[in-house]
């Protein structure tokens, strides 16, 4: 008895899409080519000036640990970043580096949510915030969203459904997987709607950066009470590297960093220093270029998919997939995806990975390919459809 695998992990799901992968893979090793619009990672490699901060932290060999906040001055150049970027002030003691916005979310549930309290979030959504919940022994309540409100959560929809066990509200804009965003009108609603009913608010900013219209505000521009959760991996493309923040409410300060010098000790410190070295202006212009790549991305997809018989009701603003409805041609986006891969080696995300809300009907398309890439992936998907 005492070699059981604990309780908790009969409700952490993993990802459908790492079937995929694996079999993916397991083509490429038999000599196929596949086109791989699954994962959510930009192809473009770590931007230069971000290596070279690395590299010469490694060269003197003083890989050390950081204190378990983080550099001070990654802390500090993150408060500015928020300062130029969205003209909010921000103490730098209320920012934790953690490894990755994976770090971020643990962090943030770790020192606010307790046993069977509940965390609202939309349906669709990422899939590993459900998870996130339940290892601290909460429970997610979904709530299915639409078109209508442009697959977000609302203050009306956050005050229809809250409970007495509710905690609070978990809002992510842009999306995955719809890439979607919230207003700022309607995010700020959302904000004093679940202040007003006693609960926490999370907000999920990983993919700020990535926006493809109206610019975003922060949470932290309506209050101080939001926990902010981001990352280097998406806009800054760092995946690899596991860096990422969480801005906790002044109250939070103590709790995160005894959580912290408990399960992180630090994050990574050659990655820190790397990180650094992104809020360089010089950095910054290469990775607006790279935005625009991903417009164009995103334009040359979206006309496509809609050419084919796909429906995208909202066109992504933000992050880099579109969710398209497929029942045009299945009423099963898994085997859809499955069969796709191999008849004709491209790979995709069924809906079944992001929720239960007419996950069947979905299929997620990264635009992490070059458009050389996706027009040949576009090729075999007309050609799939058509056979």
């Amino acid at each position: 008895m005492n070699q059981q695998v604990a309780k908790r992990m009969q409700g952490i799901t993993s990802f459908y899409v790492m079937e995929l992968l694996r079999r993916a893979k397991h083509l490429e090793l038999q000599g196929r080519d596949i086109i791989h619009m699954e994962i959510g990672e930009p192809d473009f490699p770590t931007p230069q000036a971000v290596l070279d901060a690395g590299n010469r932290l490694l060269k003197t060999g003083e890989v050390k640990y950081t204190a378990a906040a983080g550099l001070p001055e990654l802390r500090a150049a993150i408060a500015e970043y928020y300062r130029r970027q969205y003209g909010v002030t921000l103490d730098s003691r209320r920012v934790f580096i953690t490894p990755g916005a994976s770090g971020a979310f643990l962090l943030a549930f770790g020192i606010s949510l307790n046993p069977g309290e509940r965390i609202m979030m939309a349906d669709p959504c990422y899939p590993c915030n459900d998870n996130f919940v339940r290892l601290f022994d909460g429970e997610t309540q979904f709530i299915a969203v639409g078109t209508d409100t442009a697959y977000q959560l609302t203050a009306e929809l956050i005050s229809g459904h809250w409970l007495d066990t509710t905690k609070g509200v978990l809002i992510a804009s842009p999306s995955n997987p719809t890439g979607t965003l919230i207003s700022n009108l309607e995010l700020e609603k959302a904000i004093r709607q679940t202040r007003s009913l006693g609960g926490c608010f999370y907000s999920d900013e990983i993919y700020h950066g990535l926006v493809y219209g109206e610019p975003v505000n922060t949470a932290l521009a309506y209050s101080d009470q939001a926990f902010v959760i981001n990352s280097f991996s998406k806009f800054f493309g760092m995946t690899g590297w596991r860096v990422g923040w969480l801005v906790v409410p002044e109250a939070f300060v103590e709790a995160a960093e005894k959580l912290a010098q408990n399960i992180f000790i630090s994050t990574p410190t050659h990655s820190q220093y790397a990180a650094l070295a992104s809020f360089g202006a010089g950095n910054i212009a290469e990775l607006e270029r790279r935005r625009e790549e991903f417009r164009r991305r995103r334009d040359f997809l979206y006309e496509n998919l809609l050419r084919l018989g796909f429906k995208v009701a909202c066109k992504p603003e933000g992050a880099f997939y579109i969710y398209a409805d497929c029942s045009a041609f299945t009423d099963d986006s898994f085997q859809f995806a499955k069969d796709l891969l191999e008849v004709e080696g491209v790979a995709v995300t069924p809906g079944k990975d992001f929720g239960h809300n007419q996950a069947e009907k979905h299929i997620r398309f990264a635009y992490t390919a070059s458009i050389d890439r996706m027009a040949a992936a576009l090729t075999r998907l007309e050609r799939y459809l058509c056979r």
